[in-house]
């Protein structure tokens, strides 16, 4: 199991990720989604 909570990430002052709790159990499938520019590599 891998369990996140509270993850924020901002590029200067704009704030991508906010309080991100995530719970992801052996076996689960998660896909990150969103617009290019949108933090998903970070």
């Amino acid at each position: 199991m891998i369990e996140i909570k509270g993850i924020s990430k901002q590029f200067n002052k704009n704030t991508v990720l906010s309080g991100l709790d995530a719970t992801i159990n052996r076996g689960d499938v998660v896909a990150i989604l969103g617009p290019n520019g949108s933090g998903k590599t970070t």
